[in-house]
């Protein structure tokens, strides 16, 4: 690749909003084109930070040479078909969270990045954070022995998008966003907990989903909210261990425990970090002064730069500096989870892993944007 990664952003929205401004602090970027399905969006964000082009159709924007890659902010049911179209197009793939609507249309990604050499990521800001980096580095250093346990668990207390006051209505609408908090914050804390066992083996999901927390009748006519709020999950994962999820945007409770790991020789507890053991036949909780470590190991060791954050790591990646980390199999894997809940709430049972394989359906809109004109 070249020192400087051209890049062009699709869905310029509240948080394709987020990322122009976060690339403008990344060295070797320089955005060349934003595109909207409102041409006045992105011509006043493209305005804002003195971006040359920009585009109504995406397809137009794929069509040009000089970009390299593209970021796609839009809503989870068009993530699978822009991403499929980019990557056939020779343009390597960076996608906001979750990868798609269902696992199979996330397949259907990782499927064509595999086939076409591309290289395709997930933003996945959970991985690159400073609990994640101590816990790798003590997960790698065996000082938890073997893994059976772990838990990821996110509380809100009251903080259902549009219903209760912020984001826009299609974050709770499933025709667009396919899943509610499990999409939203579960995939973060889910994807963390996969990636610091190693990713292991999805073998057997039992679940629930809920919507139970009183709404206000117009935002919820208006809103059409008609995905879950509180979903809770168990999952046997490869290796004997036990994964314990629950994610809710709104729930009568004062707060959660946070995600956890355990082991045979130690435990960890993700945020605030603090690692369990035994030492002497004491049992040991311990802290770590993390912003120091973090300081020291950027100085000593420059790679580390390239971790910082999903923006840095992608720009690293796609200059060839750092190995791109497996976001997109990680990410395919937590879909496969959340929607093992739903099906194993459907179906009032735990599900095999080849159950929700067999059973996934494509939520993706089909033919998004056809009968607009192509590109020349």
């Amino acid at each position: 690749m070249a020192d400087v990664v051209k890049i062009g952003v699709i869905g310029n929205g509240q948080i394709g909003t987020k990322h122009v401004e976060r690339w403008q602090d990344i060295e070797g970027v320089e955005l060349v084109a934003l595109c909207d399905i409102i041409p006045e969006r992105a011509e006043a964000l493209a305005a804002r930070f003195g971006i040359p082009s920009t585009y109504q159709w995406f397809r137009d924007l794929l069509a040009v040479d000089e970009i390299d890659a593209v970021d796609v902010c839009v809503h989870n049911n068009k993530h699978a078909p822009i991403a499929v179209a980019a990557l056939e197009a020779g343009k390597h793939v960076f996608t906001e969270k979750p990868m798609a609507g269902s696992y199979v249309d996330a397949k259907a990604m990782v499927d064509t990045a595999e086939r076409t050499g591309q290289m395709l990521s997930m933003q996945l800001g959970s991985l690159f954070s400073p609990e994640t980096h101590a816990a790798k580095r003590l997960l790698d250093a065996g000082q938890l022995g073997r893994c059976y346990y772990a838990k990821s668990s996110f509380y809100r207390r009251r903080g259902r998008p549009f219903v209760d006051g912020y984001g826009r209505a299609e974050f709770v609408q499933k025709d667009v966003a396919a899943g509610g908090a499990l999409f939203d914050m579960g995939v973060y804390h889910i994807s963390q907990i996969l990636y610091l066992l190693g990713s292991p083996d999805v073998l057997t999901i039992s679940g629930s989903t809920h919507q139970e927390i009183d709404m206000y009748p117009r935002r919820r006519e208006e809103g059409r909210f008609g995905v879950e709020e509180f979903g809770v999950g168990l999952v046997r994962l490869e290796g004997g261990i036990t994964f314990f999820l629950e994610e809710a945007w709104a729930i009568h409770l004062g707060g959660t425990d946070g995600s956890k790991i355990a082991g045979s020789q130690g435990g960890l507890t993700l945020k605030p970090f603090a690692f369990h053991t035994t030492l002497a036949d004491m049992e040991l909780d311990a802290d770590f002064d993390l912003p120091s470590a973090q300081t020291r190991w950027g100085r000593c060791f420059p790679e580390t730069l390239a971790y910082q954050s999903p923006q840095h790591h992608w720009a690293a990646a796609l200059q060839g500096t750092a190995d791109l980390l497996p976001t997109q199999q990680i990410g395919l894997k937590t879909m496969l989870i959340s929607e093992g809940v739903y099906l194993s709430q459907q179906l009032g049972r735990e599900v095999t892993a080849a159950e929700v394989l067999e059973n996934s359906v494509s939520t993706a809109e089909k033919g998004l944007y056809d009968g607009y004109p192509p590109a020349d």
